[in-house]
Order: structure tokens, then sequence, then C-alpha cells
């Protein structure tokens, strides 16, 4: 199963990798505009803060991947790469996200400790294909900031931290988690192979 992780810059793309390859991913590393155009199964990883992620894929890439997304690609975002689909982040000043999910991304309360690292649980989960065996499932988070704001229809499945925010969220194509699948052992493995397995399922159908 093809799938292109798109290199922005920042993450242990690594782990990543393998955890996709586990699942049956062939998987190929690239920020090249052309690859990104023509990719059909597309991951965005990111740690560390909204801005880098973001400036990364703005300008050439950003117009492959909409490009990808119009001919009928599916994006999963992980982490700061899930933050930037949202209208806008607040990280170190007020900045513009992609806009694909309606939502801003804006700092956890500091009535719990920050950054949220550790496992917890995912609660109201939607009864979606991607999130298929993965009912208050454990998952593992390293995050300051989280999505608000985001629509009860988009919102997949919910964390509590200090406030409930979205830890998947999505729009057809288009999804993304907080959490890192790939350091979520055997939950994280499973999100990885639905999506795979609704990429190219549908593209299997086209």
């Amino acid at each position: 199963m093809k799938t292109l992780v798109i290199d922005t810059g920042v993450g242990n793309l690594g782990n990543l990798v393998r955890a996709l390859a586990h699942v049956g991913g062939a998987v190929e590393i690239a920020a090249d505009p052309e690859r990104v155009a023509r990719g059909r199964c597309l991951l965005m990883p990111g740690v560390g803060a909204f801005k880098p992620p973001r400036e990364a894929v703005r300008g050439p890439v950003e117009e492959a991947l909409r490009a990808a997304l119009d001919q009928g690609a599916w994006l999963l975002g992980i982490c700061v790469g899930f933050q930037i689909l949202f209208d806008e982040g607040e990280e170190f000043g007020v900045l513009d996200g992609l806009g694909l999910l309606s939502g801003r991304v804006t700092r956890l309360p500091g009535t719990v400790p920050v950054p949220h690292i550790g496992w917890n649980r995912l609660h109201d989960t939607a009864d979606h294909p991607i999130l298929a065996g993965l009912r208050d499932r454990y998952v593992y988070f390293v995050h300051s900031y989280a999505p608000e704001g985001v629509p009860d229809e988009l919102c997949l499945a919910r964390c509590t931290h200090g406030r409930t925010f979205a830890a998947v969220a999505g729009r057809g194509r288009v999804m993304g988690t907080q959490f890192h699948p790939e350091r979520s052992g055997d939950a994280g493995l499973r999100l990885l192979s639905n999506f795979l397995e609704m990429a190219h399922g549908a593209a299997a159908g086209d």
C-alpha cells in the first residue's frame, strides 16, 4: 500500500515509517512538491511548535497538497501535523493554518501538567472507519496545545486533559490525530491500518 510521508522537517520519521511498514505500508518520505501532488495516501507528522511545520509546507508544498486532495488523495495529520490542518494556531503568536478543518489550536490549561505527556483515554468515539476497534482505548500524547472550537460533526474522538479537546478529527478524506499512533502500541497500529485500508480501499474502487 503506497504511502507518502510529507517531510515537514520536524519529527522522528523513523518510528512512523516502521509503524506504517508493520501494517503493510510501502513508505516513501518526500518534501518535493511534484511527489506530494502525485500522492494518494499522505501522512503529515510533526512535533514541537506550530510554526516550523506550517512554514515548511507553505508555498509549493501546500499547493501540491491541495492539488493532491482535489484529485482524490487521503491525508492523515499527526500531532503538530494535525494541528496545522486547522484554521489557526496561537503558539508564539497567532498564525494561519491550512484551514482544512474548522477550529483553532490553543494552549492547554495551566491547571494541569503541561506538556501533556503519556497515555490517556479516548472517549466520545464516533462510529467511523478510522476508529474501528479503538473505542475507549488508551493512546500516547505529547503536546501543550490542542484544537478547540471543532464542530461536533468533525470531532471523531475526544480526550480530556485540563479541558476536553478533539483527539481525532476529520472531514471527508482529511483526518488527523492529536496523539502519536506510532507510539501508541497496538491501538496506534490499528488506527494506521484503518487509515491505509480506507485510502487504498477507496483507490481500488475508483
